[in-house]
């Protein structure tokens, strides 16, 4: 009985050795601050209690993580897991080759958001696991604007019909070209040539026919329709929402917290189709996800904590922690009820990913220098200001 009992012991604490020496170290980067944090750590805790492994949650401000992740991964000084980080850093990173392809991981994408996993997809990899994305959509007063505003022609109606005695029917930052984009994608506008997944960068599309018309809308949204006065932004937009001197505005989820606290009852939808469009507004999307570090010596741990941080369950409790609008489709429908998610996340579902390669820094300045040229007056010469855009666009892209 006794030689029994010892080989026993022995056995089991084989099984101890075993499991810790299998037991991974891990280390994840983060931005994340407040309940998002809390968020993370109680899921660190959960991973390591389930698989015996060890996570530690090193903060980093967010503009410094891509910069420090070039400098230390191939140093073995990085972290094995970022979360998160923007699609509009990925193509530099996966260039860099300091972030690994996740497909072998990623086995099934059937939840996820298409447009999120595009965003996340480089030159026909995914690099990293989509957890969050925003983009702007059409926020309305139910006060002024009992209906939602789905068509062009309700859409004008709601506008002009709130429009004088101090009220506005409709504001947008119209010289902003990220918020805009939407309407120049209907208008068969785009950035970069989509080509089977791969964006072609010799093909720029902003000074199309399509953009011309694009650039023409928002200027008669000024001009033509007088629903947009001269210096209006997106701050200027939001106090007069908040105030409930506004019907309607283009904005994103980062405005939703002041707008909830001012008591408005809103609605979300997406802009409609503005006239003549041949395609539906698309507006650019923002995605946030999980990155491995390729130069890790546990890779496997590491992916197996980025897939247990993405699942439903857990994108519902980060959607509680901070607001953010989840991409996983299960946990969208477990958050109906909530407007600003199923608001946005539709918002979100019918946008273009921002362009995550690397030669998108070359586009920023030219083109909202263009947009904003466009509205300044009315009538601008359209065609002399985006072929001047691309003109430069082109010569900045190496």
């Amino acid at each position: 009985m006794k030689k029994a009992l010892t080989i026993l012991s022995l056995a089991l604490l084989g099984q101890t050795v075993a499991t810790q020496a299998s037991a991974a170290n891990i280390t994840v980067w983060s931005h994340f601050g407040t309940g998002e944090l809390t968020w993370l750590r109680e899921q660190a805790a959960a991973f390591d209690k389930k698989t015996g492994n060890k996570t530690t949650i090193v903060t980093v401000p967010f503009d410094q993580i891509p910069d420090k992740l070039i400098q230390s991964a191939s140093r073995g000084q990085g972290p094995d897991v970022i979360v998160t980080l923007p699609q509009d850093r990925l193509g530099q990173l996966a260039a860099a080759g300091v972030i690994e392809p996740m497909d072998k991981y990623v086995t099934s994408k059937s939840d996820l958001d298409k447009t999120a996993v595009q965003a996340m997809t480089y030159q026909g990899k995914l690099f990293g696991i989509p957890m969050f994305a925003e983009s702007v959509a059409l926020v309305y007063n139910k006060k002024l604007v009992p209906q939602a505003p789905t068509t062009w022609a309700s859409f004008l109606s709601a506008a002009q019909k709130n429009t004088g005695n101090g009220t506005f029917g409709y504001l947008a930052d119209l010289g902003n070209a990220y918020m805009n984009y939407g309407v120049i994608s209907a208008y068969g506008g785009y950035v970069f040539r989509n080509s089977g997944g791969t964006l072609n960068t010799k093909d720029v599309g902003l000074a199309n026919a399509g953009a011309d018309k694009a650039s023409a809308f928002l200027n008669d949204l000024r001009y033509k329709y007088n629903l947009v006065p001269e210096g209006v932004d997106g701050a200027a937009a939001k106090s007069a929402f908040i105030d409930g001197r506004l019907a309607m505005f283009l904005t994103g989820p980062w405005d939703m917290g002041d707008i909830k606290k001012a008591g408005i009852n809103y609605g979300i939808v997406s802009f409609p189709t503005p006239p003549g469009a041949a395609g539906k507004w698309s507006p650019f999307v923002g995605v946030q996800g999980t990155m491995l570090n390729a130069y890790s010596k546990n890779k496997a741990a590491a992916a197996q904590f980025a897939k247990q941080i993405s699942t439903a369950d857990a994108q519902v409790a980060f959607n509680k922690a901070g607001g953010r609008i989840p991409v996983s489709l299960a946990a969208r429908t477990k958050l109906k009820a909530d407007p600003v998610v199923a608001g946005f996340g539709k918002s979100i579902s019918a946008g273009t990913p921002m362009p995550n390669v690397p030669q998108m820094g070359a586009v920023w300045g030219p083109w909202s220098n263009a947009i904003a040229q466009s509205v300044q007056r009315s009538g601008a010469n359209y065609t002399q200001i985006l072929d001047k855009a691309v003109q430069e666009i082109n010569s900045n892209i190496k």
